[in-house]
């Protein structure tokens, strides 16, 4: 690595220090994070279990909420080996390459999630508003199109983001003030004009989060609308009741979603608090979403019971 006048030349490595400010409790704040992982990985791997072995969960929901799993289990998977190692062992050097592929994947995973909330939201726009064709129009090869097209628009659009940075060569620092690689800390880095990259940050991310948001929203609008029309208050409160578990997740993920984004462009937030808020918006709704799900769904709550309890039984 060669350094001209305190700049960096395509450098080799990357320093992620984890919590600025917050280095001295960095040990200590590792354990509820390994916490949440353990539950996310749990409760996703169970679903993931459950999900394609019972067959009256083999409807369009459960079938994207098994891509939810997937992705969950991905991110987590992304994210925390890397994280845990800086806040226990000082491990703190990563290759820049290896950087920028822990960039691509777990972006790239958000945005999966992002288009897998949408395809869930229009699954339930057709099951309230047109239940009578919701099996002839959400059939099985167009669950596979839909999951398909969200992976690849995801590839695509985030796969940019490396491509970009890799067109730098000087950058005045290799110190990334995150627990993780996050696009605009690296692309912060650069001594080189990087508008472009900054640029095809907010594409994306407008492209991806700002799309499907305004989408998902489009449907329950016209969800309610049709709800509210319902003569029967039982009828309206049971259609209402089967979207209440995909609101409640739609609502935690952008939520932080989009906190976690204006926040690192335009925000004025405190750097341990922003880092910690978007190490949370990635690892707390993995391990929310079973959860939620698994306490809507009775199949789901009698599976997990089970399997709980045969292992309970088997120990005795």
């Amino acid at each position: 690595m060669a350094s001209i006048n305190t700049s960096y030349l395509n450098p080799e490595t990357v320093i992620l220090i984890g919590i600025p400010g917050l280095e001295h409790v960095q040990f200590w704040i590792g354990f509820p994070f390994l916490a949440v992982c353990l539950v996310a990985l749990l409760g996703n791997i169970i679903l993931l279990i459950i999900i394609p072995t019972e067959h009256s969960l083999h409807q369009p929901m459960y079938i994207f909420l098994a891509v939810l799993a997937a992705t969950d289990i991905g991110l987590c998977a992304a994210i925390a080996p890397k994280m845990l190692a800086i806040f226990w062992f000082r491990s703190c050097s990563m290759a820049f390459d290896t950087c920028l592929a822990q960039l691509f994947f777990i972006h790239a995973l958000q945005c999966m999630e992002s288009g897998i909330l949408l395809a869930m939201a229009f699954d339930r726009y057709v099951a309230i508003c047109d239940p009578l064709r919701h099996t002839s129009i959400l059939t099985s090869s167009i669950l596979c199109r839909m999951i398909v097209i969200v992976a690849i628009r995801a590839t695509v659009l985030v796969g940019l983001l490396p491509i970009l940075i890799k067109r730098l060569h000087v950058f005045h620092s290799i110190v990334i003030a995150h627990s993780y690689c996050e696009h605009m800390a690296v692309v912060k880095l650069a001594a080189e004009d990087a508008q472009v990259n900054k640029a095809c940050g907010l594409f994306v991310g407008f492209t991806i989060l700002g799309f499907d948001m305004i989408f998902i929203l489009i449907s329950y609008i016209l969800i309610f609308q049709a709800v509210f029309h319902l003569r029967q208050k039982e009828a309206r409160l049971k259609a209402f009741n089967t979207c209440t578990a995909h609101i409640f997740v739609f609502l935690e993920f952008y939520i932080l979603a989009f906190f976690s984004f204006f926040s690192h462009r335009f925000g004025r937030v405190a750097p341990p608090t922003h880092i910690l808020l978007s190490t949370i918006y990635l690892l707390v709704p993995p391990a929310l979403n079973p959860i939620v799900y698994g306490v809507k769904n009775k199949v789901i709550r009698k599976r997990v019971a089970q399997i709980f309890f045969l292992s309970h039984i088997s120990h005795q």
